[in-house]
């Protein structure tokens, strides 16, 4: 079910309790600000998700409030582990679900990096 992005960080989101060990996760790449690691329900034959380390909704949240330190790094790991896993070419997809509009459905700020395969459109046309 999406989330109101609007809404206080739960510290009791899935991914919350991944970054707190709770929960096993299979890692793609981890330092001090960053997590990434395969999403246990692949929608393109790799889909890896990538997250801060931080309490953030969304990423309205995160540009508000983190720090131009955890920002640049953030960016420039999403790139990075894109380049590792040799999907700059031919290409693959970032997506960032924010609130419900977006469908966003954990309270953590997430961005998908699909590929693998052609992804085809992303939106029917209105």
């Amino acid at each position: 079910m999406p989330i109101d992005a609007t809404q206080p960080y739960d510290p009791d989101n899935i991914f919350a309790k991944i970054l707190r060990g709770e929960i096993p996760n299979e890692t793609v790449y981890e330092d001090e600000h960053v997590l990434a690691f395969k999403d246990i329900n692949p929608q393109a034959p790799i889909h890896v998700l990538v997250i801060p380390k931080g309490d953030y909704v969304s990423w309205d949240d995160f540009s508000a409030r983190a720090s131009d330190v955890e920002i640049g790094h953030f960016v420039r790991k999403v790139g990075e582990i894109a380049r590792d896993l040799d999907l700059v070419e031919p290409g693959y997809r970032l997506l960032a679900n924010i609130g419900g509009h977006g469908h966003q459905e954990v309270p953590h700020l997430h961005v998908h990096l699909f590929g693998g395969r052609p992804l085809g459109p992303m939106l029917a046309r209105i």
